[in-house]
């Protein structure tokens, strides 16, 4: 699997782009790609940033438990105060043993020898990481796919807007030329109010067109964590991507669905559970330990201490801990167990649903390839039903509302047009996320 981005590491290619892309943005309007659009947000949005500092955490955190196989030295020191004495009898006679003070300090060592549970964290704590890693990828896929998807919703929206635009001005034209002949008069009132009405109408449509094309560049520069104020162009329209719809459609494969992340964070919590299970069954298991004693000791009738006198000793020790009975451990087996029956249950139920989802999407992008070859026709159908009308008029053959008619087809001929891409364009990236493939640097997604 080639992958241009790896947790925690990023391309030098990449880092001169994004401040080659900022610069630029500092200085003029910055015409940005959607490659560029997607290498600026892996680079500096904040969700993959906290995605990576959690692997570094649970990277730290694995290394603590592999250092738990290591002994563990620490400096041991105790006062113990006699409140009143031992008292002994022998031969008949009693008397008091003990000192008043007490002192004791040292150095103690502690090595784990057998230690199973010790063993099992190991593995538990490595899944961690793992698991941690998948969700790194799955925030950064997570963001290609808003990313992406926003980018072709600003397109839209800047394609709708300057077929708004181009219906504007021609209606404009149109009105013009009515209101010129009304007051030649060759054509009715009603003509000209007609003309007037259809351009009127277009202006809201234009205004929310506008309005639409900032909030989708708004919600572009969020995704990237970039200034809102800033301003930059897309490159190209949606008619580029025309040749990717006729690509062809791929038929539903349950086997496209093993990258997908959302089953792969599933699996790796059964993993964790099962391990957890053989941890808790290894509370059962003894547990063996070896101990170094080092340690001063002084025994005092009162608190000269200057005059005290302290003697060393030291001892090894090898301690053996059986467990017999503890009712927590056999309670935590028989919670572990039905976890992971529920988390099994969960994970088949969200592999059902994942397959519908990807049927969903390769159905929506069926239809939207046929939908974009039937909407590119009508555009030229269209135009050739707007001469026609425009012609008809000019000579006094046709009416007003033959040519607002032939306006209006050829405007929502044009919008549904460049719906029927995006739509197509929307689905592919909802199933490149789904399927979980990986974003590399030429711009496509790979396996």
């Amino acid at each position: 699997m080639k992958k241009m981005w790896t947790i925690g590491k990023r391309p030098i290619m990449m880092a001169a782009l994004c401040l080659c892309a900022l610069g630029a943005m500092a200085q003029e309007k910055m015409a940005l790609t959607l490659e560029q659009a997607i290498e600026i947000a892996l680079s500096d949005n904040p969700t993959i940033q906290v995605a990576e500092q959690t692997v570094q955490l649970k990277k730290i955190s694995n290394k603590e438990t592999v250092l738990g196989l290591l002994p563990e030295a620490s400096l041991a020191g105790s006062y113990t105060r006699t409140i009143k004495k031992q008292t002994m009898v022998m031969n008949g006679m009693k008397f008091q043993v003990g000192i008043p003070n007490q002192y004791q300090g040292g150095l103690s060592v502690s090595l784990p020898i057998f230690a199973p549970t010790l063993y099992k964290s190991m593995k538990l704590t490595k899944t961690d990481v793992e698991l941690a890693v998948e969700q790194a990828r799955s925030s950064k896929q997570d963001l290609v796919n808003q990313v992406t998807k926003a980018f072709y919703q600003t397109l839209l929206a800047q394609d709708s807007y300057e077929v708004l635009e181009k219906s504007f001005a021609q209606s404009e034209e149109n009105f013009r030329i009515v209101n010129a002949k009304y007051e030649q008069g060759r054509v009715s009132e009603f003509d000209k109010i007609s003309a007037e009405v259809q351009m009127r109408n277009l202006k809201p449509s234009v205004i929310s067109a506008r309005n639409a094309v900032e909030l989708s560049k708004l919600q572009l520069l969020v995704l990237m964590n970039i200034e809102p104020e800033t301003e930059f162009e897309l490159v190209g329209s949606l008619k580029d991507y025309e040749e990717n719809v006729y690509v062809g459609v791929l038929t539903a494969d349950t086997n496209a669905l093993k990258e997908n992340s959302s089953l792969k964070q599933l699996d790796m919590n059964v993993r964790m559970l099962q391990q957890t299970l053989t941890l808790n069954k290894q509370n059962f298991v003894p547990m063996v330990a070896l101990q170094f004693n080092y340690m001063y000791t002084c025994m005092a009738e009162d608190f000269k201490f200057k005059e005290y006198n302290w003697t060393p000793f030291s001892n090894v020790s090898l301690s053996v801990s059986v467990p017999l009975f503890k009712y927590s451990n056999f309670s935590n087996v028989k919670k572990t167990n039905i976890q992971i029956g529920q988390l099994m249950q969960n994970r088949d139920y969200t592999a059902r649903q994942l397959a519908m989802q990807q049927q969903s999407y390769l159905n929506s992008m069926a239809a939207s390839a046929e939908q974009v070859s039937s909407n590119k026709e009508a555009i030229t159908q269209a135009e050739k039903g707007r001469a026609i009308a425009e012609k008809l008029y000019e000579v006094g053959r046709g009416t007003i509302l033959e040519l607002n008619s032939a306006e209006v087809a050829l405007t929502q001929a044009q919008l549904t047009y460049a719906q029927s891409i995006f739509d197509y364009l929307s689905a592919k990236a909802d199933l490149d996320k789904l399927q979980g493939k990986e974003h590399v640097a030429n711009g496509e997604m790979d396996n």
